[in-house]
């Protein structure tokens, strides 16, 4: 065993935490699969290395079977996007997935209500809020109704619940939008694969590239639209990898604007490719409006690629303004920033440079022992009770 799983494995039997569920929305076999989904996997993945029993629960995902294993893991994904919600509660109090001995519950948008049913130790991972991106994605109606939902009614039932996010912005916008107590409120940082390291050659023209899942609050119509203004000034191109169900509207804004000659909504691509396009990219670009961290940007700056990326909760601590990459408010300042680093190469490598060395910091071997270090805490507290 490495040394980093039997870190882990020493720290969850001495918590007694033997058997682990996770209940998630979706798995990374969905098709609208993102970084919550690329989270809960490389934890789960490290403390099934480290002996640990881990189960997770999640909805249907088209073409994948209904239970299957993973990286020593168990995926079971039972019922559809909504009733995946009760489903998977029921099946927890009826001992449907077997014993356990700590629960993780993901809210992601909705959340599975853990603390009105769930008995012994557990924790939430709640990356961000998404109180704004309801309107985005749902009918007013609807809208209005998952904002009350997030905002003003689960958080009365989650008041005592160990609440995992992954920043510092997060947390205090958490605490700040919900009323959670601070001291039930931790970070854990996201951590960067080994593959993700510099190599190759930069691409000889400009080049912006988004990783993201194709949805409206990803801000993607914004950046081809930013990018369509700099085209005027310098021949760049931008590539968006990618897929969701705005891919539709994206592809008629690129053809509204021209812009088909430089501008590639490349679908949902490979590791290998995702990272060869951090490899020559000049520039990650994130302009999304709700972020528990932006793993995209950490990815790209492990390959020396600085980035530029919407002022929000999350991207505050994923980019080190001025430093690794810059942050920006409106369209201006975003433009801006992408034209200094696009028009300044001593400015774009020493930022590349600085997000390389800022990288190291993040690994998922910590990820998964300091989330497990909470659930352990939690262990020991009732213990203790």
């Amino acid at each position: 065993m490495r040394p980093e799983a039997a870190r882990i494995a020493a720290l969850a039997a001495g918590a007694g935490l033997g058997r682990i569920h996770i209940l998630a929305w979706r798995d990374l076999d969905d098709a609208e699969a993102g970084g919550s989904e690329i989270h809960a996997d490389r934890v789960a993945r490290r403390w099934a290395e480290a002996g640990i029993e881990v189960t997770m629960r999640t909805s249907r995902a088209a073409g994948a079977p209904e239970a299957a294993g993973r990286a020593g893991y168990r995926v079971v994904r039972r019922a559809g996007r909504y009733a995946v919600f009760p489903r998977a509660a029921l099946a927890e109090i009826g001992g449907r997935h077997g014993p356990r001995d700590g629960l993780v519950e993901i809210w992601n948008g909705v959340p599975f209500f853990a603390p009105v049913w769930a008995r012994g130790p557990r924790i939430t991972w709640l990356h961000h809020a998404h109180t704004d991106m309801w309107p985005m994605v749902m009918g007013r109606q609807l809208a209005a109704f998952g904002q009350m939902l997030e905002r003003d009614l689960a958080p009365l039932l989650y008041r005592r619940t160990a609440i995992v996010t992954l920043s510092p912005s997060s947390r205090d916008h958490l605490i700040d939008s919900f009323g959670f107590p601070s001291n039930r409120v931790r970070v854990v940082a996201p951590g960067i694969d080994e593959r993700l390291q510099p190599g190759g050659a930069r691409s000889e023209r400009p080049l912006l590239v988004a990783v993201a899942r194709l949805l409206p609050h990803k801000g993607l119509d914004r950046v081809i639209r930013i990018a369509a203004q700099l085209r005027r000034r310098h021949d760049l191109r931008l590539v968006i990898a990618g897929e969701g169900y705005h891919r539709d509207r994206l592809e008629r804004l690129v053809d509204d604007l021209g812009a088909g000659s430089w501008c590639e909504l490349a679908g949902r691509v490979d590791d290998e490719t995702k990272i060869g396009l951090y490899r020559r990219a000049w520039v990650l670009v994130s302009a999304s409006v709700s972020e528990g961290w932006g793993m995209t940007v950490t990815e790209a700056a492990a390959c020396g690629t600085p980035a530029v990326a919407s002022r929000i909760p999350g991207h505050l601590d994923a980019v080190a303004d001025g430093v690794t990459g810059h942050l920006a408010g409106g369209d201006e300042e975003f433009a801006a920033a992408l034209e200094r680093v696009i028009v300044d190469p001593e400015h774009r490598r020493r930022l590349g440079a600085a997000a390389l060395k800022r990288s190291a910091d993040y690994t998922w071997e910590r990820t998964a022992h300091d989330t497990l270090a909470v659930l352990a805490e939690e262990s020991r507290r009732r213990r203790r009770r």
